[in-house]
């Protein structure tokens, strides 16, 4: 069961659960065998871990992935990581001015000193199938009143164990409700049902973090074949009630 902050933490908290989960992962990586030898690096921000450096193969950058999700405090675990000497290719939806990596691909409806193409988000992507392994969709949801095609196209475009990261304002908070703008209500429920809800035959995604600070949900989904095995009852338990 995941209990949701009403408030969300003050700055200096959040400071010092960043100070906390650096030393969590500092000595995780000093005894696992597993991971002592990667070379990614890893920084809290306001309990987001973005990960960066370089790994072998895509199986040591998952394991990286999944030990930094289950320290506790947690929120995402946005990466921008080499695997095999080739850089990834991460694409910014809606990014506006201020993409999360400069080397990003900035995808917008209007233009801006961020945006590398004009699109619609609320129709096809241009890009190509199976092109892209990392989507951020910072603050956009919200402002789809159907986000749900937006999602299709980024399970089409996404190579398999590529990661789509989102964060959107939480139901509960005054930022949900204070941008005219915004004509959804999200919470981290909403990913559950996003990710097991859907009928059949429509694109599946497998739910690798989910969290809330009181402020904000952050949800990181990786697209799954349709044959595909469900979540673990456990592995669920983590993030959903």
């Amino acid at each position: 069961m995941v209990a949701l902050a009403q408030t969300p933490p003050s700055g200096d908290r959040l400071r010092a659960i960043d100070g906390f989960l650096a030393e969590a992962w500092t000595d995780q990586k000093a005894h696992d065998d597993r991971l002592r030898d990667l070379t990614v690096e890893v920084r809290f921000d306001r309990g987001v871990a973005h990960v960066t450096g370089e790994v072998a193969d895509p199986g040591q950058l998952r394991l990286a992935r999944d030990r930094i999700g289950r320290l506790a405090g947690v929120l995402g675990v946005w990466c921008r990581v080499r695997v095999a000497g080739h850089d990834p290719v991460v694409v910014d939806l809606g990014c506006g001015p201020n993409k999360q990596w400069p080397g990003n691909l900035g995808l917008d409806i209007f233009p801006a000193s961020g945006v590398d193409a004009v699109a619609d988000l609320s129709g096809s992507l241009p890009l190509a199938d199976d092109s892209v392994d990392v989507f951020f969709t910072v603050h956009i949801l919200e402002h789809l009143i159907d986000f749900l095609p937006l999602l299709d196209e980024c399970h089409r475009v996404l190579r398999p164990g590529g990661v789509l990261h989102v964060m959107s304002p939480w139901w509960g908070h005054v930022n949900a409700v204070a941008d005219p703008t915004h004509v959804r209500l999200l919470d981290v429920q909403t990913f559950k049902g996003i990710c097991l809800q859907r009928p059949p035959g429509t694109p599946r995604w497998y739910p690798l973090h989910a969290g809330c600070d009181g402020a904000s949900i952050f949800a990181d989904l990786t697209p799954v074949p349709p044959d595909s095995d469900p979540p673990t009852k456990s592995h669920l338990a983590r993030f959903f009630d």
